[in-house]
């Protein structure tokens, strides 16, 4: 029988968004992360292979929770779907950070572990069968136009005001959800289905 685990990956993974959140990213280092949990570095090393691997993990984490807000939001109406990013945010500031350090395409090739790759595939997955589906009930079917135009509506347009905002580490000003609205009207009317 082994060892009992004290210390498990998401109390890791919390961890190190709090070190990166308070001390910013270069502070984050295994030892760092042992001292504010109070744990052997070895700890930390049984769980995550390296300081990216960590980094890999927490992005999943947090990608994981915003598209189920997003795909949940997209679901039932597509302008809160669009807005979702902007709101999420502000009230994530962190964990938006978080997301800027890497691109999905980064952590599905390369050399990082299979288990990582798998499930950013998988949530690549979720999220086009997302979009999909609500291009469908939009548009009454799936074309290349109607697929563009409603990933630039809902993802592209959000992302790059919302990018703006993270990189100045401040929170996106209100008159982006009005801009964001506009767009969304502009380029898929206003049904929001």
């Amino acid at each position: 029988m082994g060892r009992k685990s004290y210390f498990d990956r998401n109390e890791i993974i919390d961890a190190a968004l709090d070190i990166i959140s308070r001390e910013g990213l270069k502070a984050l280092t295994m030892q760092s992360l042992a001292q504010k949990i109070h744990a052997p570095v070895g700890s930390i090393y049984h769980r995550f292979s390296s300081r990216d691997e960590l980094l890999a993990a927490l992005w999943l984490k947090i990608v994981k929770s915003f598209q189920e807000g997003f795909l949940a939001d997209l679901n039932t109406d597509g302008q809160q779907a669009a807005l979702y990013t902007i709101k999420w945010v502000r009230a994530n500031p962190k964990e938006a950070h978080i997301l800027h350090l890497y691109r999905r395409e980064e952590l599905s090739s390369g050399t990082w572990p299979e288990e990582f790759k798998q499930k950013v595939a998988d949530l690549s997955r979720e999220l086009d069968d997302g979009i999909r589906t609500f291009v469908k009930k939009r548009f009454g079917r799936v074309t290349k136009d109607a697929l563009e135009r409603t990933v630039f509506a809902i993802i592209d347009v959000p992302f790059a005001a919302a990018s703006r905002s993270i990189q100045n580490e401040a929170a996106p000003s209100r008159l982006l959800d009005s801009l964001v609205k506009e767009t969304y009207i502009t380029l898929l009317g206003r049904n929001n289905r």
